[in-house]
């Protein structure tokens, strides 16, 4: 293709000129016949034989320029100024092969300020389409607050998108607000709709004092009288406690707890915790033996890896995979060591497998699982050796910390340089901590609960990466070890465990901005070694969430809608 496109820079044996406005671009009919149908008709079937010279409209040279190069390169050099008019222009001019470089960066650009252009622009491209509302959907209060292409939708659009249930908001003053600003755009034309767009907001899972203060006192849902029967219902479904119309909205994501140790034996239990609904579903899946306890789960690619464990009688080195849109499990490739009380975490697509107990000894070893080509690769040793540790990953590197070994519960942490394959002691935590959680939160590493030898720890402590300390944060609720630990909505929640004499189902949840622990629901069962990961971008996500027409409502606290 190279010499045809010397030819055509030359003008050599060129057939045909293609004129857009007042520019020429001389070209040969065949190349661009390889390149699109269009073009195949115009030099057949809407010309006579002896044309030379097309013309082409509704394109600017520019992209025309571009069009043609991609004929004769099958190159287009794509930026955020030029995509979405490319996108229209070969989508006009049927040049298929430009369709999916230009999707593919498409998808790798959505922004709150493109995302509504590029969903009403993939009408014909549906999966291009679902990703971009979906980004709306996750996106919402950004782009209502901040979008000129949002104040561009017609009412139609916008029901579209406040009506559905994946719609990403805490509180549903946010959808309000967004409806509010859309009609202050052209107030006379829109003012019409509100009670339309009122009836989408879920009114029923705010509190009375919102409807009767900030809504029932709005200019135009006072000037409206279709908006009163709607406000009455939602009064009503919070005075009775009972949904009639409005329900939580799904979330975008939803905590798991999987397997851990109940009633003295393992157990293959997951339970689905919907933020929204505050409520826990239990997930059916296909597998009497899988999960386990003592194990790690992590989230990568749109599934649910569960990394050894233990059974009672066996250390695993086996590794599953849960597949969330079929709730099967298949196993991968086994990891070079078994490893119950083993240390798990996901970085740069990787799966990390830290520590443990054989069945002999406690490790130092560590492995890395790449999915794309289904194989584990050791990686440099720990410092120590730890089990019953726990890690997880800021700024590129994988931190651990505690645990417990033949020197006994550990305070030491270490963080493991992927580019250096080599692993660097830190400050050790202010406790020794094996059983506890590890999470980063507020862009530092927290080190939460555990047991130190004597006692099952309540206290919880955070390291700053930046200054290499650790400094205290406020203690949870309940003291506990062998936890559930992972951050949703913003939120650091810790699940079941044991508190030093029994095994717990109770639930509590740390807010940063608050910086107070507070209790959620409890699990169904009681566990400890659980493990729990967050999963997302599931199209299947109302399997895992609270069944919307049987739920009451959510208890609302009143200063989340001031």
């Amino acid at each position: 293709m190279s010499v045809y496109n010397e030819l055509r820079l030359e003008q050599q044996l060129c057939d045909a000129v293609i004129r857009v406005d007042n520019f020429e671009f001389p070209v040969h009919k065949i190349i661009l016949c390889n390149c699109s149908p269009y073009f195949i008709a115009l030099f057949t079937r809407w010309s006579t034989p002896d044309s030379r010279v097309f013309y082409i409209p509704n394109v600017s040279p520019d992209i025309m320029k571009l069009i043609i190069e991609f004929a004769y390169t099958e190159f287009v050099p794509l930026t955020q100024g030029n995509v979405q008019e490319l996108f229209v222009a070969a989508d006009q001019f049927n040049v298929e092969g430009m369709i999916q470089p230009i999707c593919h960066f498409l998808e790798e650009h959505l922004a709150p300020d493109n995302c509504i252009n590029i969903w009403r622009l993939m009408d014909v491209y549906p999966k291009l389409n679902h990703k971009a509302f979906l980004y709306m959907m996750n996106h919402f209060e950004e782009i209502a607050l901040t979008s000129e292409e949002f104040l561009l939708l017609s009412v139609q659009e916008l029901v579209k998108i406040i009506e559905n249930d994946q719609l990403n908001v805490k509180h549903e003053k946010v959808v309000f607000r967004a409806i509010l600003r859309w009609i202050a755009c052209a107030i006379e034309e829109r003012r019409e709709y509100i009670s339309l767009l009122l009836s989408n907001v879920r009114l029923a899972v705010t509190s009375v004092e919102y409807i009767a203060e900030s809504v029932s006192n709005n200019e135009l849902v006072r000037g409206s009288e279709e908006c009163r029967p709607i406000l009455t219902r939602a009064l009503l479904d919070l005075h009775t406690n009972i949904f009639s119309d409005s329900r939580p909205r799904l979330p975008p994501a939803i905590l798991l707890a999987v397997g851990g140790w109940s009633a003295r034996r393992s157990t293959n239990i997951i339970e689905a915790y919907d933020i929204r609904a505050d409520r826990w579903v239990n997930v059916p899946n296909n597998e009497e033996n899988t999960p386990q306890a003592y194990h790690g789960a992590v989230f990568l690619d749109g599934s649910v890896y569960c990394v050894g464990g233990f059974n009672s009688a066996e250390q695993f080195r086996s590794v599953h995979r849960f597949d969330l849109g079929t709730h099967t499990w298949q196993e991968v490739t086994q990891m070079h060591s078994s490893r119950c009380y083993v240390s798990t975490t996901v970085m740069d697509g990787c799966i990390y497998a830290m520590g443990g107990h054989d069945g002999h000894e406690r490790l130092r070893s560590a492995e890395r699982y790449q999915p794309r080509i289904n194989q584990w690769n050791v990686i440099a040793p720990m410092h120590e050796r730890r089990s019953d540790a726990n890690c997880t990953t800021i700024n590129g590197k994988v931190y651990i910390c505690g645990g417990y070994n033949e020197s006994g519960y550990l305070s030491t942490a270490e963080c493991y340089d992927p580019e250096t394959n080599q692993w660097t002691l830190i400050a050790p935590m202010s406790n020794r901590r094996s059983g506890l959680g590890v999470i980063v939160f507020a862009d530092l590493v927290f080190a939460v609960g555990g047991f130190n030898g004597t006692s099952r720890l309540d206290t919880a402590e955070a390291y700053d990466p930046h200054t290499n300390t650790w400094h205290a944060v406020p203690s949870m609720l309940n003291s506990r070890s062998n936890f559930g630990i992972e951050v949703i909505d913003d939120r650091l929640f810790v699940v079941g465990g044991y508190d030093g004499s029994t095994t717990i189902c109770e639930v509590e949840c740390f807010d940063a901005e608050t910086c107070e622990w507070s209790d959620v629901r409890s699990m169904e069962k009681s566990r400890i070694t659980l493990s729990c990961c967050v999963v997302y971008g599931l199209p299947n996500l109302a399997e895992y969430s609270a069944p919307r027409g049987t739920l009451p409502l959510p208890d609302v606290e009143e200063d989340e809608m001031e």
